[in-house]
């Protein structure tokens, strides 16, 4: 924007007609658009499906259906447990509710276990070893929601509360009392959605008052810490309705998680825009009188680089839509619509707020001009005090230590990134949950008195053509197998038959996923040696556990694409806004170094500080998506700085300058930043622990080693080189003089 249209809309936007213009816009679209559109969050949709027909649970889920309506579905296992053992009236009293259960099914039921058909005997062969635990499952329709699968939980406990004559919901479990759980897909399911509705409320309350603190902590006053919260408040009014109309629509699915980091990322990064303006606005107002001049230059300066650092990271979030898993497909959009309408909001709102204040924005410490300054001291019969300009003391040591900063800078950073090798990922979902949930709670029932596979037995389905297959005996040697059921004929092919296997290890562990790969071959094996022609393509590995093995394939096939798209994007824009190949690549570079140290360093702490033992797998690639795109923005503001004075300064001169001028904004940026992510690590879901800890890490590293030291110390080495191809700063008799000292 330093052409002449750039200056024009500038001046414009702090005009004195123009500012309440823009205001009085950004105030009618939040209120118009919350009239007419619905918000985000009325257009939630946690049970959105996360893999695509082509993934082979998917298909084996649909064969399921429709041959076995009974056991496919969402099953729910109902989890009993009394201390000391359940009596003959307890298992007459459950009886009684799956009589009803089935006489009056629930909305959404499709199935429930016949308890009550079933004889004295069968029933106690349901018990657990100890007599303490018995597991009914009640299934529902692949279509319910995660919504309607709540109501449905709740209508269960209602019936259950008036079949037993109390609420053994309500009871803790291991009591000599009768307790109940709901665990399995459906219980998992449910307390993932009530933590991520919870952690909103949490998020926005949490995330507001860091971001406030901070930025009273750091510029001291309470007028320039309200603007940027003001700011992101009116984007987010524009972007809860546009999103929601957008869900509505059918255009995109919006999810709580989604919504839940949205929030986060919309008042780190959209703070950080704010504060690069505000600070540039700072400075020019101890340069000028006028507030309006001093805005336009400030606009007119600092704009092109938070367009393209916002360009960045919007960029950088759509490429997920390349991503075949739902989880983080449905991320793209909101993230790259909110950080566009925050972006715009920086470049026009913000404006117009400092605009209508003006100097008194930084009240108590208005920056005023040497002629202001001495002019105020003489009202008040006071000696005039002179600012003196500092030096910045890094800008010093990178320039006339840049070996040094650059060995030590990689020493640290390439630690780090070693020890990401080390990580372990895990897809258990269940983990990450507390312990007191009460999907948690069933499964540690059942894993106490079960084998743990009865929570999410595997399904192999089979074409038999009519022949004898043996596969029974031959999965029931397995040494990972516990249990395998008889098999059960397809109720519209009775050539297809259902195994219902169950482990003798955690479903949802990468164990049993590695397992799966097995199961599929011993049955594809057993159907070849009794003549069965084409056996791949009759064979169906479905639940949860196939499901979870799917899911760390699409997750594997996603971060193989997108991770070098999102480099590739980068790239082309760096190139566009400096026309420099090698600041390009060595900008790119100190990114992913700095996320693959953000990755080592957060598993140290994770692991060996917080005793964790694994990580989610989405963790990297969310981490990656973020930490390059956020991490690039400061890389962007700093060099732009660097390249603009580089015109008419040495380049040893613009690189001190350079560093100096951005190294509170971005430092206090990076703060705020970090800060909003580490929010994330106080709620007690620890995927979100996780990502909060590896991005706010990931932040902190580029805002203390990366953009400070790193970056303007390989500048200084490379010299007039970095600029290449473009045009470098011509040499001066200062460039020539001072040669870098190697400080080795």
């Amino acid at each position: 924007m330093e052409n002449g249209k750039g200056k024009g809309i500038a001046g414009a936007l702090a005009g004195k007609v123009g500012r309440w213009v823009v205001l009085a816009v950004w105030i009618a679209a939040a209120v118009l658009l919350n009239l007419i559109w619905p918000g985000v969050g009325e257009r939630e949709n946690n049970g959105a499906a996360d893999l695509g027909s082509d993934y082979p649970s998917v298909q084996a889920a649909q064969i399921a259906q429709r041959e076995f309506p009974g056991d496919g579905g969402q099953a729910a296992l109902l989890v009993w447990n009394r201390s000391g053992g359940l009596s003959e009236a307890d298992l007459g009293s459950l009886a009684k509710l799956t009589e009803s259960l089935e006489s009056d099914p629930l909305p959404d039921q499709t199935g429930v276990l016949p308890l009550h058909k079933l004889p004295e005997p069968a029933r106690q062969g349901l018990l657990s070893e100890d007599g303490g635990t018995i597991v009914l499952p009640v299934t529902f329709g692949e279509e319910a929601d995660t919504e309607a699968l709540k109501e449905n939980t709740k209508l269960l406990e209602e019936r259950a509360e008036s079949v037993l004559g109390g609420n053994p919901f309500a009871v803790k479990t291991g009591t000599e009392e009768l307790s109940a759980r709901v665990t399995g897909p459906v219980g998992i399911a449910i307390d993932a959605g009530a933590l991520f509705q919870n952690a909103d409320v949490s998020l926005l309350i949490g995330t507001v008052v860091l971001v406030l603190v901070i930025l009273l902590l750091i510029y001291r006053s309470p007028i320039l810490a309200l603007i940027p919260i003001v700011a992101v408040g009116f984007a987010y009014l524009v972007i809860s309705p546009v999103l929601g109309t957008m869900a509505d629509r059918g255009w995109i699915v919006a999810d709580s998680q989604g919504i839940s980091i949205m929030t986060v990322l919309l008042f780190g990064a959209g703070t950080d825009y704010c504060l690069f303006l505000i600070t540039r606005f700072r400075q020019c107002l101890t340069e000028t009188t006028d507030k309006r001049s001093a805005l336009k230059a400030a606009l007119t300066e600092s704009s092109g680089a938070i367009a393209m650092s916002g360009l960045t990271v919007v960029l950088s979030l759509f490429t997920l839509l390349l991503a075949q898993y739902g989880a983080y497909h449905r991320f793209a959009v909101p993230f790259g619509v909110a950080i566009l309408i925050m972006g715009i909001a920086s470049l026009t709102l913000v404006p117009a707020l400092l605009a209508i204040i003006g100097r008194a924005s930084f009240f108590p410490f208005v920056p005023r001009t040497p002629e202001m300054e001495e002019e105020r001291a003489r009202r008040r019969n006071k000696p005039t005090s002179h600012r003196k300009k500092k030096e910045s003391r890094i800008g010093r040591v990178v320039t006339t230590r840049p070996w040094t900063v650059v060995i030590a800078s990689l020493i640290v950073l390439g630690g780090l990134a070693a020890a990401s090798s080390q990580v372990r990922f895990t897809y258990d979902l269940l983990s990450s949950f507390p312990s007191d949930m009460p999907s948690v709670e069933g499964f540690d029932a059942i894993a106490d008195g079960f084998s743990p596979g009865e929570l999410a037995p595997v399904q192999v389905m089979v074409d038999s053509e009519g022949q004898d297959t043996g596969l029974a005996g031959k999965l029931a040697d397995l040494g990972f197998v516990d249990a395998v059921a008889e098999p059960e004929k397809g109720a519209e092919n009775a050539d297809i038959q259902l195994y219902s296997v169950k482990l003798n290890v955690n479903p949802y562990a990468n164990e049993a996923m590695d397992d799966v790969a097995q199961l599929r071959s011993v049955t594809e094996s057993a159907l070849t040696e009794a003549g069965i022609d084409s056996a791949a393509d009759k064979v169906w590995i479905g639940g949860q556990t196939a499901t979870q093995a799917d899911t760390r394939a699409a997750t594997e096939r996603d971060t193989d694409i997108v991770i070098p798209v999102v480099i590739g994007l980068i790239a082309i824009l760096l190139l566009a806004y400096l026309r420099s190949v090698v600041a390009t690549v060595y900008l790119i570079a100190t990114v992913v170094l700095s996320y693959f140290s953000a990755l080592g360093l957060g598993w140290l702490i994770l692991h060996y500080v917080m005793g964790q033992d694994a990580i989610q797998g989405a963790i990297p690639l969310y981490a990656f998506v973020f930490l390059v795109a956020l991490g690039e923005d400061y890389n962007i503001f700093m060099i732009s700085s660097i390249w603009k004075k580089s015109r008419t300064l040495p380049l040893r001169q613009a690189i001190r300058e350079g560093v100096g001028e951005t190294g509170t904004v971005i430092t206090s940026a990076g703060v705020i930043l970090a800060g909003t992510f580490a929010v994330l690590a106080t709620l007690p879901i620890q995927v979100l622990v996780q990502f909060g800890v590896v991005a706010a890490l990931g932040v902190l590293l580029d805002t203390f080693i990366v953009r400070p030291f790193l970056v303007p110390a390989i500048t200084m080495l490379l010299g007039r080189a970095a600029f290449w191809p473009g045009r470098a700063p011509q040499e001066t008799k200062e460039t020539t003089r001072e040669a870098p000292s190697s400080g080795v």
